[in-house]
């Protein structure tokens, strides 16, 4: 399903360039550049000819001279070209560490004057490594940082259907989310376009095969402990997979691990062939032989877990678990369950008559085995948040426990680096319309989860550890931030404040530190509220909101029940009583700006009661039929507005495809019972 292309040369063609970059991180910041290709003579007679290329304003070149049909494997490197070590290049960095500087090369091959052929590609500047923490988990570190993974799990669209416009809206998503990374579990494109967009937003790649090599159900064929790749014929057949793919993508700096497998590792005579592969073709980077906890006899444990779960997970499990799949280590896959799609999507796919209650067309949308209905999700709503009565219900519950999930997920890990270093939520995206497994969908309608991950993952942030009872303070970036003050103020369920500090504190790079306790001799009510704030003490701005609902009745895990894919509770937290939360009213104003094909509406919400505003959700939909529009990227969503409080949001959007069409705002929140829209 690749494009195939003619490529014409004359007598001499350049045949997989690559270029590799030696960091020299100390005192002054060099940079060795080594260019290296194939050079095919596809003449009958010796052929002499000269290399040129050009990498920005340095240049070089060199006399070539080849037998009939002979390849050499050329190297122009920095002993032979002084101009290829660079005093101070632009490092390709992850967006949240840095700019993901690329550069271009330019190479030409001249025989007797003449182009005989040309190659034209990007390249980063930048240092993959892995490493092994105090506790014996296996890390990553881009140009000499370490760096917490937070990514998602990617796949093609079920028709292969993905537009190079359809896959950078999907790439853009992920840097708005302020995720770092994408896993691919055997999906490798049916073009480069993916890992040139990840390139150019600093996305990291995780590349690799799947598991359905390696289960009987899957392949056809019976399995073992290595899977089916078991004839010297399938190791030789895979191995050559294996060298194609690597040589096809090493040049994309994004890639920043290759994963040789996923539930279990290759068969040792096929490890020594990839492991051959990678020394010859592409040294630069980690390789990962198993997805999950294993120990291979050719290079030791994979230091990496895969223990789940994929089922409805409470929030206090990522802090609370210390054997599966909580907050510790380099967690390759996981999630806390099902994410039911918002009422724009699952009006597209579900017939009319069969949107309530939910019967047999939801889990059609839903998975295999384990995960082919909504049961464990539907129980722990219902179990939370008390019975939905009707769709809308439903999916306001929905939503509001998407959020609820996701974000500690991922907070968990941020809070507990550097034990923890890295976490995959399975999936980042759909394939096709579903219910399970998405931050968004596959009408790209982002869900409760998407903005839970958005919050959790925000480069600068305070936040709050369940089972701890305590409030963190994040920094994600490489900078430092001396004067930050943290302003903590916990509400009860008539939202009267019965608790405020204020602590000011200075912020290393790439930290998590506690800012203080929650006292525990407060009068809360049995439902609470917990608002964090982030402020930068000099200047005063705001620079982080996060807003907790939190039960005197806590979620608790059995976990001597747990499953490969599920721990069940042996209690539930209680928010029933959010329904008796006071109606509000809003005062909206907005506008919208116009740029070319680009949108954005500037939004000012004000809570005129003296009550919570609870979880209110903004939609830019289109005047002629309410339809969403989508992509859309809200710097917030799923908000919570204090009583008197104002915020500010905007949105960005595209309206190309709305041709005569405007736009408008809708506002809808769990206790908003009208909205005074203006628009400007």
């Amino acid at each position: 399903f690749r494009p195939v292309s003619i490529h014409f040369t004359d007598a001499l063609q350049i045949q997989n360039p690559y270029v590799i970059s030696d960091i020299n991180f100390e005192d002054t910041l060099l940079a060795d550049l080594s260019v290296s290709f194939l050079l095919r003579n596809q003449k009958p007679v010796p052929v002499k000819g000269k290399i040129e290329g050009q990498i920005g304003d340095i240049a070089f070149e060199k006399q070539v001279s080849l037998n009939p049909g002979e390849v050499q494997e050329i190297t122009l490197n920095s002993d032979e070209f002084p101009q290829l070590r660079i005093q101070n290049p632009k490092l390709w960095w992850p967006h949240n560490f840095g700019e993901p500087n690329l550069y271009d090369i330019h190479l030409e091959c001249i025989v007797d004057g003449q182009l005989s052929d040309q190659a034209d590609f990007k390249f980063g500047i930048r240092k993959v490594e892995d490493y092994v923490n105090d506790n014996g988990y296996r890390g990553f570190k881009i140009n000499g940082e370490p760096i917490l993974i937070k990514g998602g799990g990617w796949v093609d669209d079920l028709l292969l259907a993905n537009t190079a416009e359809n896959l950078e809206n999907q790439i853009k998503y992920v840097k708005h989310m302020n995720l770092n990374a994408i896993r691919l579990e055997g999906f490798w494109g049916k073009d480069e376009t993916l890992y040139d967009l990840c390139d150019r937003y600093g996305i990291l790649i995780m590349v690799g095969w799947s598991c359905q090599w390696e289960w009987d159900e899957y392949l056809g064929k019976e399995c073992d402990q290595f899977g089916g790749v078991k004839s010297a014929d399938d190791i030789k057949l895979v191995s050559d997979y294996w060298r194609d793919q690597v040589v096809w993508l090493r040049n994309h700096p994004s890639i920043f691990v290759w994963m040789a497998a996923s539930d279990m590792l290759p068969r040792p005579a096929l490890e020594k062939q990839y492991l051959k592969i990678l020394e010859e073709f592409d040294p630069t980077r980690p390789c990962i032989m198993a997805a999950g906890d294993a120990e291979s006899e050719l290079t030791g444990p994979t230091r990496i877990k895969m223990r789940g779960p994929y089922a409805f997970t409470a929030p206090v499990y990522w802090y609370a678990d210390t054997s599966n799949g909580g907050a510790f280590g380099f967690n390759s896959e996981t999630g806390p369950g099902a994410q039911v799609p918002p009422l724009a999507s699952i009006k597209k796919m579900i017939p009319e008559d069969k949107l309530w209650p939910i019967n047999e067309l939801w889990d059609y949308h839903c998975g295999r085995n384990e995960f082919n209905t909504l049961e464990k999700y539907n129980t722990g709503l219902s179990r939370r948040y008390g019975p939905a009565s009707g769709l809308e219900e439903y999916l306001k519950k929905a939503q509001l426990m998407n959020y609820e999930l996701m974000r500690p997920m991922f907070e968990a890990f941020v809070a507990h680096k550097p034990n923890s270093t890295g976490v995959i939520q399975w999936m980042l995206n759909s394939a096709w319309p579903e219910m399970y497994w998405q931050l968004y969908d596959s009408y790209l309608m982002p869900n409760g989860a998407f903005y839970g991950a958005k919050k959790a993952c925000q480069p600068l942030h305070l936040l709050y550890r369940y089972a701890f009872d305590d409030i963190r303070a994040i920094n994600e970036t490489l900078q430092t931030y001396p004067a930050m003050e943290a302003q903590i103020r916990v509400f009860n369920l008539q939202s009267e404040k019965i608790f405020e500090d204020r602590i000011e504190f200075k912020l290393p790079p790439n930290s998590s530190q506690k800012i203080m306790d929650i006292p525990d001799n407060l009068d809360i009510t049995s439902v609470y509220f917990v608002d964090l704030r982030l402020v930068d003490s000099k200047s005063g701005e705001e620079i982080d909101q996060n807003f907790y609902w939190l039960s005197t009745q806590k979620d608790i895990h059995d976990f001597e029940k747990t499953e490969w894919f599920y721990t069940p509770l042996k209690q539930y937290a209680d928010f029933s009583e959010l329904t008796q939360m006071p109606r509000v009213t809003l005062a909206v104003n907005y506008l919208i700006r116009q740029n070319g094909d680009e949108q954005s509406m500037e939004v000012t919400l004000r809570n005129t009661a003296d009550t919570i505003a609870f979880f209110i959700e903004l939609q830019v939909v289109s005047e002629k039929n309410s339809e969403v529009v989508l992509p859309v990227f809200w710097e917030d969503n799923y908000i919570s507005l204090l009583p008197g409080e104002s915020r500010h949001l905007q949105a960005h959007f595209s309206t190309k495809d709305l041709k005569d069409d405007r736009v408008k705002l809708e506002v809808t929140g769990w206790n908003v019972k009208d909205c005074k829209i203006n628009k400007e």
